[in-house]
């Protein structure tokens, strides 16, 4: 405000005071000043020049050499009325601190589409275009418009003669929204206030950047969303809070919104918005959204839970975020949602429904991620993961993650079907672009990944095969402790029982029941894998020395585990013959 600007030289960390015209003007009136500035007085770089910087007073002014000089480009852009330039916060007192002046420009913005194109908008409701950089302008204020605040104006980044401007009256008690529309410059406007509320009144609106007409509003207490330029506008509240947006912008193809009090919001990947209009809310057929490409890049966690935080914000989530329109379904149905790698190979798959075989307990593998299956839109997040491949061993606490690793970046496929519906659209998935590795060190990561889940898959199958041996020899035990005849078949079982339990031992941890008992026993073989697998699972794809030598050593542990079941195996055979020698009945009621 009052002109103060500085130049920052971010090398020696010294300022520069660049005033176009430097006076106090404390408490003076507004009306005696050379330049009156607004307290939010616009600095706009040009998108063409970003040496051409535009300061705006009641003129606007531009330099190009770092504000060593300044030009007036403009005449008085405001209303100029003598009789509302007084001193502020009379009668009583004087309030000059500079930030009640009247009769200023509160909004400058060049076209990125033409060079030497700048509107701008008072705080007292004049609109005013120059086509040729300053030499000429001209007043395209909408007929009608009352006096009031010009609080954005917005360029098409489509059309060069469209725009789209805000005006505010709720300081003369007015609360109506004036937001208009043109498409020749300024020679002619339409207001475009169809759908918002009788009390509220849009302070921003912006044009998408990729659909043509797509507009995002956001009010004193309402965001708004048109499909049609502004005609039509309708509620798009979500979990935004109750609270006046003063800014909006877009960027990396998400929207930031600038709010009074209640911090920022970034509605992630407008690309739903893009791809979808008002026709769709009512429509019968399945339809998956094409997201945009995402960064295999951790920070975030899951989906935003919708329930605003007080005091900080939240991380983008790690995955892709994946949006679909459905028709009314049945709990008969089945929605499924498949990824599929660029080869058409299965990486994973999510279904609408809960496995009826799952079973929680401390250490197991999570449940299953159920899909979305609501009627009209959902939001789905896919976390990179694969397929959950390795099985579990039922009661085993395990120190580890059974979830499926990460995917390398590519090219993959969503597939989303219901009964004969199907809809399929391509994924990307990005490199962190600060990251200097290579497709080679992807590969090699993924085909470790892929090895240490097939050796956990491989301790844990053989360990509910051979428990399965261990429930029957149990069996057995009861049933022939009190035969004689049978003694030397129950003491060959007894013998292979404690073989059992010994081998068990060395591959999985059974006495561990949470996180603490980590530190009361070692854990085993399965875990040892486990660690490797996280450790693998990185953000930086390079597989350490030390891990190959790990993996090395645990594969030498289990060979010898392998061969010593085996030989168990063998032990089994020759148990079963020797049962049968005996002629031991299946059924004995004796």
């Amino acid at each position: 405000y009052q002109g103060y600007i500085e130049v920052l030289d971010t090398e020696t960390g010294e300022t520069k005071d660049v005033q176009a015209y430097p006076a106090l003007n404390l408490a003076n009136d507004p009306s005696t000043m050379k330049y009156r500035f607004n307290w939010n007085a616009p600095i706009v770089a040009s998108p063409h020049d970003p040496k051409t910087i535009y300061h705006a007073a009641n003129v606007l002014l531009r330099t190009t050499n770092g504000g060593l000089n300044w030009e007036e480009i403009s005449g008085d852009l405001t209303r100029n009325e003598k009789s509302k330039q007084g001193p502020g916060g009379g009668p009583l007192t004087n309030e000059g601190a500079g930030g009640e002046n009247y009769n200023t420009i509160y909004y400058v913005t060049e076209s990125p589409l033409e060079k030497g194109v700048i509107w701008t908008g008072s705080d007292c409701g004049l609109v005013h275009l120059t086509r040729d950089g300053g030499k000429s302008w001209t007043n395209v204020t909408p007929a009608g418009l009352p006096e009031g605040l010009i609080n954005s104006i917005e360029l098409s980044p489509h059309d060069r003669g469209t725009a789209y401007i805000s005006a505010t009256s709720y300081k003369f008690n007015d609360f109506s929204s004036y937001t208009y529309r043109t498409t020749d410059y300024g020679k002619s406007w339409k207001r475009i206030s169809n759908g918002v509320e009788a009390d509220d009144f849009i302070r921003v609106i912006r044009e998408d950047k990729k659909r043509k007409g797509l507009l995002y509003a956001g009010g004193e207490r309402r965001f708004y969303i048109s499909y049609d330029g502004g005609d039509q506008w309708q509620r798009m509240q979500l979990n935004f809070p109750v609270v006046p947006v003063t800014d909006l912008l877009v960027k990396d193809n998400s929207l930031v919104a600038a709010t009074a009090g209640r911090a920022f919001w970034i509605l992630d990947d407008l690309g739903t918005f893009q791809q979808l209009s008002p026709a769709d809310a009512g429509n019968t057929t399945m339809k998956l959204l094409t997201p945009q490409p995402a960064y295999r890049f951790g920070g975030g966690s899951g989906l935003p839970s919708g329930v605003p935080s007080r005091n900080i914000g939240e991380n983008a989530p790690t995955g892709v975020i994946l949006d679909y329109m459905l028709p009314d379904i049945t709990e008969k149905d089945t929605l499924k949602l498949e990824i599929l790698d660029a080869s058409g190979k299965l990486v994973r798959t999510y279904l609408n429904k809960k496995n009826p075989d799952y079973s929680a307990y401390p250490g197991g593998p999570p449940a299953a991620t159920i899909l979305p299956s609501e009627k009209g839109l959902n939001r789905f997040l896919w976390d990179f993961r694969g397929e959950q491949v390795m099985p579990d061993v039922k009661g085993v606490f395990v120190y580890g993650d059974y979830r499926g690793y990460r995917v390398a970046p590519g090219s993959y496929r969503a597939r989303l079907s219901m009964g004969g519906q199907v809809s399929e659209i391509p994924v990307t998935l990005m490199q962190d672009p600060r990251l200097k590795t290579t497709p080679a060190q992807w590969q090699e990561q993924q085909q470790m990944l892929a090895t240490v889940n097939s050796r956990i898959s491989e301790i844990h199958k053989s360990v509910n095969d051979i428990r399965k041996v261990s429930k029957q020899l149990d069996h057995h035990e009861m049933m022939l402790k009190d035969k004689p005849d049978a003694r030397v078949v129950l003491d060959s079982g007894k013998a292979l029982k404690k073989r059992i339990v010994d081998w068990e031992a060395n591959v999985v941890e059974s006495r561990i029941q949470n996180g603490q008992d980590v530190i009361n026993w070692p854990s085993r073989l399965n875990v040892e894998y486990f660690l490797l697998k996280s450790q693998l699972d990185s953000h930086d794809p390079q597989v350490t020395q030390g891990i190959r030598k790990r993996i090395s050593d645990l594969d030498s542990e289990w060979t010898k585990s392998k061969q010593e079941l085996a030989a168990i195996r063998q032990q089994i055979d020759a148990y079963n013959k020797l049962y049968q020698s005996k002629s031991i009945p299946a059924l004995d009621y004796r």
